[in-house]
């Protein structure tokens, strides 16, 4: 936005937003460091001894790195300020981080204060939710005139994500004046059914898994079964205890009573929600660590075709999601419970058209979350999908590589988004533009996507984007990296390269370490899985490998370390990026990057936030 545009009336009514100009200063600064630091992260852990990782990328011992990286030198590192030292410097600033002749690490302290200067918190261009609440000004009594427990139905992580999301997108649709909202990703519809019930929008949510749209629907069966009798009992059981207590209390005690009245109140509503739940037992996950943001390099993913990688987002029993939800928060299902496999191609193709269109063309009512199924790119057309789509928010929480990218492009190219409220993860599922593609076919690139990235030919790779998905506020407060599990994989490529001559698979170990009880149990089951002869190697040759690595385990700790402090400049890349291509847009009256959750709870906690200056215009002539 230029000076003039800033000083305007536009200007004054929007939220401050960090400058052109700052974000590609600061885009620039995070893309030389990790020039210098990226090449920690390329290579895969796998081949962290057939390659001789440590002895090539760090000059230092594994135990001077792990007593700055480890417990309180970690904590120490995100409670300090990082040094004050301005962004624009000659390109030969790290030389006392990195050796000039060999680019070996020779200065852990360094490396670690560089890597906490070029991370989100310290670039100034991240606006607190605090403040984009107040701007936005939603902190007002939702339109459904009752507050909704999200920790009633959902693990904690996700009770934390759902609500301060749902606060941020109501405010941006009230700003704006809209009420319709597109939830891409939607998965089980935590964040839609929310929005709907909570806030009073009109949602729809797509996922391109049948399974979630299909779960959603028969969730709504069993609630209109249900749900009016709940809501008539916990109306008579709050008024017949409002009225016990108000019996029970003195005269004299008149005040007391009234100061009590609405806490008891509050107090039983809680309490009809246990009651609701038939007995059930704590639904609530521990959730701690578990998530794919945490995993290291070795882990891998898969993603089957045609659709958007899910998230395991709550053990929670079926019947304590229903006591919650009212009976339209989600649509009738229409589609028909005959035998599909009686049926014909085009008639099953007959029957999933009319289904869709049943749905998309529903009243325009408002609370009403309908749940869609669908594959989103860039190229989708949104009103092939909803029939009634209206001017709306674009929002998605955690979609998957390239659905984030995707979710911006959308938002650009359809002029009825008017504003998108977009929180990626998963980066490792990104495709780049520079990867070689083995099918060679052309395709829309998830990064980058800004246009100075693009002309410096920017490269991550898949083992790099997988080091920012790691959680470093998670492990400074205890959390445990996989280091055996890793540790035996590669010292396992050892035996295979070594003693087989393979130096690579397309076959996949998988989740062998889980089921394991040794390091000999897990060799033994892992030539299986890569179809090698068991025979051709010993018990005691396999423990000969074991026996000389083992003392050098701390190597791959050391440097599974240095790949969890620079995972967030990675991270930061790829944010900016986003920033910076919606900043290049000319339909664009404000973008930004808001916190939206503690990175403890929830790792993935940055929105990628944006308003077109159609919605603006809305939002000042209204």
């Amino acid at each position: 936005m230029s000076e003039a545009e800033a000083s305007s009336e536009e200007g004054r009514l929007l939220p401050p937003e960090p400058t052109a100009e700052r974000v590609s200063a600061r885009i620039r600064a995070v893309a030389r460091f990790l020039r210098r630091a990226l090449p920690l992260c390329l290579a895969h852990t796998v081949d962290f001894y057939t390659r001789g990782l440590w002895e090539k990328m760090v000059a230092l011992p594994p135990e001077t790195v792990l007593e700055a990286l480890s417990g309180d030198g970690l904590r120490r590192l995100l409670e300090e300020a990082p040094e004050q030292r301005p962004l624009e410097e000659p390109a030969g600033e790290f030389h006392n981080i990195f050796c000039e002749n060999s680019q070996r690490l020779i200065n852990v302290q360094a490396f670690a204060l560089a890597a906490k200067y070029y991370s989100m918190p310290n670039l100034g261009v991240c606006i607190p939710l605090e403040q984009m609440l107040k701007i936005l000004n939603s902190k007002q009594q939702p339109e459904s005139g009752a507050e909704m427990k999200t920790d009633d139905f959902m693990n904690n992580k996700k009770s934390h994500e759902v609500q301060l999301m749902s606060e941020l997108v109501y405010g941006i649709a009230k700003y704006c004046g809209l009420s319709q909202v597109i939830d891409l990703g939607s998965g089980k519809g935590y964040l839609s059914s929310f929005l709907s019930l909570q806030y009073g929008l009109k949602v729809y949510g797509i996922d391109s898994s049948n399974t979630n749209t299909h779960g959603a629907n028969e969730r709504n069966r069993k609630l209109k079964k249900h749900w009016t009798a709940y809501q008539r009992r916990a109306r008579a059981n709050v008024r017949g205890q409002v009225l016990k207590d108000k019996k029970e209390r003195p005269e004299q005690d008149k005040e007391k009573c009234k100061a009590n009245s609405s806490e008891n109140l509050l107090s039983t509503n809680n309490s009809l929600q246990s009651q609701a739940q038939v007995a059930a037992p704590d639904s609530q996950t521990a959730d701690v660590f578990t998530d794919s943001d945490i995993c290291i390099a070795n882990k891998q993913y898969e993603l089957h075709s045609g659709a958007q990688l899910q998230s395991d987002e709550s053990n929670t029993p079926e019947y304590v999601f229903l006591n919650i939800l009212p009976a339209d928060a989600v649509e009738a299902d229409s589609s028909p419970r005959s035998n599909c496999r009686d049926l014909c191609e085009e008639e099953k193709e007959r029957r999933k058209m009319a289904s869709l269109k049943a749905k998309a063309s529903r009243s325009k009512e408002a609370n009403v979350y309908s749940p869609l199924t669908s594959y989103i790119t860039a190229n989708t057309e949104l009103r092939d999908i909803v029939e009634d789509l209206e001017d709306c928010v674009l929002v998605g929480l955690h979609t998957c590589g390239d659905l984030a990218p995707s979710t911006l492009r959308l938002f650009n190219a359809k002029s009825e988004i008017k504003a998108v409220c977009s929180v990626g993860c998963c980066y490792h599922l990104l495709s780049e533009e520079h990867e070689i593609e083995k099918d060679g076919t052309h395709r829309v690139w998830g990064f980058p996507l800004c246009r100075y990235l693009k002309e410096e030919g920017w490269f991550c790779g898949r083992n790099a984007r997988m080091a920012a998905c790691l959680a470093l506020e998670r492990v400074a407060v205890g959390q445990v990296l996989p280091n055996e599990s890793l540790f035996y994989r590669a010292v396992l490529q050892v035996i295979v390269v070594e003693e087989y001559g393979v130096k690579r698979s397309d076959r996949n170990i998988g989740k062998v370490y889980s089921k394991t009880s040794s390091f000999l149990d897990y060799v033994r089951k892992s030539l299986k899985k890569l179809e090698l002869d068991e025979s051709k190697i010993s018990d005691s040759r396999i423990m000969e490998y074991f026996e000389k690595y083992k003392h050098r385990m701390n190597e791959m700790e050391a440097f599974n370390m240095l790949k969890v402090v620079l995972g967030p400049c990675i991270e930061v890349l790829i944010l900016l990026d986003r920033l910076c291509y919606l900043q290049e847009q000319d339909n664009i009256a404000w973008s930004g990057l808001v916190k939206l959750f503690d990175p403890i709870k929830s790792p993935r906690c940055y929105a990628v936030v944006s308003l077109k200056k159609q919605a603006f215009h809305m939002q000042a002539n209204g």
